[in-house]
């Protein structure tokens, strides 16, 4: 029997929506503040899946220059209805304190890989939209409404409303059709019609260790809604010996081979705690009760890690290359941009072909133009490595090979230049927003072309190499560093999305030096267990 191996989308994929078009299937999930907007997979088994363009590219769709940690794109809900796919997601410009600014928006286009659509914009009273296409064609937007009054739940339930095609707006009153149950923090709605009912899926008990999938049923659209009484029919908590945990968020797809399957997000902690890869996706195999509600097919409410795969002829893609070379016209959709798209202001493969040159900006702690390009971390054993060459003039400016969380967690690995040293190496961390320089002096480099750069990381630790020129051998530049504080569990604030791996450039006095980079190895050794 083939299997399907959880997660199925390993790093930083929470939120996934999952879709059917014909006998093609899509996942699409939350990127926050990382460009372009919403990452989409695809398979035609359910058990391989690929990544493929993302459709939010240009500042028109997403302008993101500004906003904050954890802000931007959250919970896209993707489907598909008569040839056309519908793409719905959030950018959120705040979330700290009793307001959170939530914008909706609406793209389509007719091929999942684009080109997709300017936005139509939608509403702001809360977050995770999805778009619902009944039978009689009408189409209803439900999204969760955020009630910022004090003593109020401020999760204040589920709002339905019409979306008109022809007017490309909403239409009619907004209905709060589901208050939630006693888990609280009810959002992520899916609505779903199979046989009789309606079918409302939410996540709630939030996105921690306590969130779960519940679902509720109603004969008519607006309700009301009855809870299972079977809920919550997903969850990990009270289970710490999971190695899934966090498990909500849920999305439903039916085969076109007639099977159920709910994506989810999950995550797998370091230490029984530190989710350093963020948030994932996994699948689980469903079922229909004989009175009409949804089950897990393993027969309980826990989510497993080996799940019997659809009965589908298997569909493997060809695996990701380790190198690139920047031997391309523009970038190779794993990597990222921070909050802005790469533009030749900054970011260039032509200038010097064969190499990424990346024109210093502004500093980590910047939420508007960093020059940062950057992959997910996917695996708790890897290693990268890339070379540079850079001649910074001062110590305002700097390039080298990063782990980042956000502008108040990362480890930095740079090139920098000291007044007496000159060009000089050394490392800067910022944990929990305290900026720290962890070598005691940098290390002199002297005159030299070519700088290479490594990490290791290994669960909770990474290190730090470097080697000059064409010496094939490494030299260690830190013992094992503590990277716990690159996860969502910060003891300060509430964070959702997962550490990267990335090359960067700063140029603080603002005449923005240059570093070229000739390659960039990704490697994973062990990626399907955590410690």
């Amino acid at each position: 029997m083939n299997m399907i191996t959880n997660p199925i989308l390993r790093g930083f994929h929470p939120d996934p929506s999952i879709c059917r078009a014909g006998e093609d299937y899509y996942i699409a999930t939350s990127t926050f503040e990382w460009f372009p907007g919403v990452r989409i997979h695809h398979s035609r088994d359910l058990v391989h899946w690929r990544p493929i363009a993302s459709p939010l590219t240009r500042v028109t769709q997403l302008n993101m220059e500004g906003n904050i940690n954890s802000g931007g794109v959250w919970a896209p809900c993707l489907s598909y209805d008569n040839g056309l796919f519908y793409l719905i997601y959030t950018d959120v410009k705040s979330r700290v304190g009793a307001f959170k600014d939530t914008h909706n928006y609406l793209v389509t286009a007719a091929d999942i890989e684009g080109p997709w659509s300017e936005p139509i914009y939608l509403n702001s009273s809360g977050f995770d939209p999805c778009l619902f296409h009944d039978e009689d064609g009408r189409k209803w937007l439900v999204n969760m409404i955020w009630d910022h009054r004090k003593g109020r739940n401020r999760f204040a339930g589920i709002v339905l409303q019409e979306y008109s095609v022809r007017e490309q707006q909403m239409v009619g009153p907004a209905v709060n059709i589901f208050k939630g149950t006693e888990l609280g923090l009810t959002e992520a709605p899916h609505l779903y019609k199979h046989k009789d009912y309606y079918y409302l899926i939410t996540a709630e008990g939030g996105t921690g260790y306590e969130h779960a999938v519940t679902v509720s049923r109603s004969r008519t659209l607006q309700g009301p809604y009855e809870v299972d009484p079977a809920s919550p029919i997903l969850t990990s908590y009270g289970r710490p010996d999971l190695d899934l945990q966090k498990a909500g968020h849920g999305s439903l797809v039916e085969t076109h081979t007639g099977e159920w399957y709910m994506a989810h997000l999950v995550g797998r902690p370091i230490n029984q705690k530190y989710c350093i890869l963020g948030r994932e996706t996994a699948l689980q195999q469903c079922t229909w009760s004989e009175d009409g509600w949804l089950r897990l097919a393993s027969g309980d409410r826990y989510p497993k890690v080996q799940v019997p795969a659809p009965k589908i002829t298997a569909h493997p893609f060809e695996p990701a290359a380790e190198i690139d070379h920047f031997d391309q016209f523009e970038l190779q959709n794993d990597w990222n941009t921070l909050r802005i798209p790469p533009d030749p202001t900054w970011l260039s493969l032509t200038e010097r072909p064969g190499y990424l040159r990346l024109h210093g900006m502004e500093s980590m702690s910047s939420t508007h133009r960093q020059s940062m390009v950057a992959r997910r971390l996917q695996a708790f054993e890897c290693e990268a490595e890339t070379c540079l060459e850079f001649a910074p003039d001062h110590p305002q400016q700097m390039a080298g090979l990063i782990l980042y969380y956000d502008t108040k967690d990362y480890l930095y690995l740079r090139v920098t230049c000291h007044e007496e040293k000159g060009l000089c190496l050394g490392i800067i961390q910022s944990r929990y927003g305290i900026y720290d320089e962890l070598l005691l002096e940098d290390i002199p480099l002297e005159s030299v072309n070519k700088i290479r750069l490594k990490v290791v990381v290994n669960h909770d630790r990474a290190c730090f190499y470097y080697a000059l020129d064409d010496d094939p051998s490494w030299c260690r530049v830190s013992g094992w560093l503590d990277i716990t504080h690159l996860s969502d569990e910060s003891p300060e604030y509430i964070r959702f999305t997962g550490t990267y791996i990335g090359l960067c450039v700063q140029d603080l006095g603002g005449t923005r030096k240059h570093a070229d980079f000739d390659y960039f190895v990704y490697r994973e050794t062990n990626n399907q267990t955590s410690s």
